[in-house]
């Protein structure tokens, strides 16, 4: 479902003096991304053990309403426990490829009845740097480090080697929806946590490093009890 912002996304192109605005695209969170089949299916069955239904296809594709995504830094949610992932952020925009970062925040109390739900129930907040892709097919984000802090404290740290590849992504997000030619944005899959438990926190810094020296960050805030 393609969606139409009242205001537009303005991201700036790294190393270059161009910005795209971008105002009706489909919103699209993957899940379950992991490039282990295996591995994937344990989680699967971890999450079935505590009640959490299996997904009906992997990876899944969650389609989102676009005002979710948002680069202002400022968003609110409930009192819920919340929290947020660093993820590789996959743009076609004019038939163009773009890479930035951004975070799949959810709502963990809903997420035990409905992933989908969750997800829904919380902002994405996105960088407003992204890189140019000059060829989707060759994007490999192995050789990238992706960290992510909460209130000041490392919480994710590793390489996106254990995700599907981005072309890999992309092609079974065009392949199973309706988006064909169209605008989109969709936030790729994470690496496991540094401590295995989800933190409830206000300040969060997402960062993505290439190997040659290139960087994306973006910082956010967390406003609790502001959404119901």
């Amino acid at each position: 479902m393609e969606t139409t912002r009242q205001v537009p996304l303005t991201f700036r192109v790294v190393g270059t003096d161009k910005t795209i605005l971008i105002t009706n695209f489909h919103a699209v969170v993957a899940g379950y991304t992991g490039r282990d089949p295996k591995a994937v299916q344990h989680h699967i069955d971890e999450l079935a053990a505590i009640g959490v239904a299996p997904p009906p296809e992997v990876p899944m594709f969650y389609r989102m309403d676009s005002d979710l995504f948002e680069t202002s830094g400022e968003h609110e949610t409930s009192e819920n426990l919340t929290s947020g992932e660093i993820e590789p952020l996959y743009i076609r925009h004019d038939g163009k490829y773009y890479l930035g970062i951004g975070s799949d925040h959810t709502d963990r109390e809903v997420e035990a009845r409905d992933i989908g739900e969750s997800k829904r129930a919380c902002p994405k907040p996105v960088s407003s740097e992204v890189v140019a892709v000059e060829s989707l097919e060759d994007l490999d984000l192995d050789q990238c480090t992706a960290r992510s802090w909460v209130d000041g404290v490392l919480y994710q740290e590793g390489s996106l080697s254990g995700l599907l590849k981005p072309a890999d992504v992309v092609g079974r997000l065009l392949a199973r929806t309706d988006i064909g030619d169209a605008d989109f944005m969709c936030l790729g899959g994470t690496l496991p946590l540094l401590n295995g438990k989800f933190v409830d926190g206000t300040s969060w810094k997402l960062e993505l490093s290439f190997p040659n020296g290139t960087t994306i960050e973006h910082n956010y805030k967390i406003k609790k009890g502001s959404l119901r």
